[in-house]
């Protein structure tokens, strides 16, 4: 009894062999190639974008997007191969779509987003951005996530659908930025003498944007102080390192022309009680 099974079970296995074996070795040869071709095609696909000068966080996108879709269509053709029938590949896909779809409703949200900033380019690869609390320059927009380095060094990866939901601060869209430098001084100050002798300081950077103003004004009459605010325009990328420059070259004639930052005080009456 055991060995009839025994040769049976042979038998079907030997037949099965025989029966699927060339379709399995004409799908390992399909995937084999399709691996081969879809690595061309993306190789294809980035030095043509490279040639149409296409933005690079349009870039990015496309070739992630891509590699995901052809993949799909490679295990597609693999299984048809197989012997999986076209519609119950299509019924099992579906429903597995659907089971990941609820599993991963926020990749979806992100995968959305991204095609969100692609449309509307709130940003793009190299612009420095404020954004959920974080800035930093721009360095990858992928299929789900967009990454950010920070002037620390540390690099950030958002979510798509955080960062197309959130108000996102394009530091660098325009190509000149505002420096404002506040400032205080003593009541008895003499608000045009200040004037000149800040103007005269922010004037000797020679990075300053060309026909825009460099204007100094009292912002506000405070408690123990006049509070003077300093504006000049510079080149956006490299705003940072301007306003440090030109806020220590504001001290730097300040301290020329002997004027000092007042410290608060408060005057005291002393008499007699009655």
């Amino acid at each position: 009894m055991n060995k009839t099974l025994l040769n049976e079970l042979k038998l079907k296995s030997i037949k099965f062999i025989i029966e699927i074996g060339p379709q399995l070795i004409y799908s390992l040869i399909a995937l084999i190639v399709g691996i081969f071709t879809i690595k061309l095609l993306m190789r294809l696909i980035s030095k043509t974008m490279e040639k149409s000068k296409v933005e690079l966080s349009l870039k990015t996108f496309i070739e992630s997007t891509s590699v995901f879709v052809l993949y799909g269509l490679l295990f597609f053709a693999v299984g048809s191969i197989i012997g999986i029938k076209s519609t119950s590949f299509l019924a099992v896909f579906g429903a597995a779509s659907i089971a990941v779809g609820l599993a991963l409703q926020g990749s979806l949200s992100n995968f959305a987003g991204g095609l969100l900033i692609l449309i509307f380019k709130p940003f793009k690869v190299g612009d420095l951005i404020y954004v959920n609390k974080n800035e930093g320059f721009v360095e990858k927009i992928d299929i789900l996530y967009t990454r950010i380095k920070t002037f620390d060094g540390r690099v950030i990866t958002m979510p798509n659908g955080n960062v197309s939901n959130s108000d996102v601060d394009n530091r660098t869209m325009e190509k000149y930025r505002r420096i404002d430098l506040k400032l205080k001084f003593a009541f008895n100050s003499d608000v045009e003498h200040l004037r000149k002798i800040i103007i005269r300081a922010l004037r000797k950077n020679s990075q300053l944007a060309p026909n825009l103003p460099v204007d100094v004004w009292l912002d506000e009459i405070g408690e123990y102080e006049l509070k003077v605010v300093a504006r000049c325009w510079v080149n956006s990328v490299n705003y940072w390192p301007l306003f440090w420059e030109q806020l220590e070259a504001v001290k730097k004639e300040l301290d020329l022309e002997g004027i000092e930052i007042p410290v608060p005080s408060r005057t005291i009456y002393q008499g007699d009680l009655p």
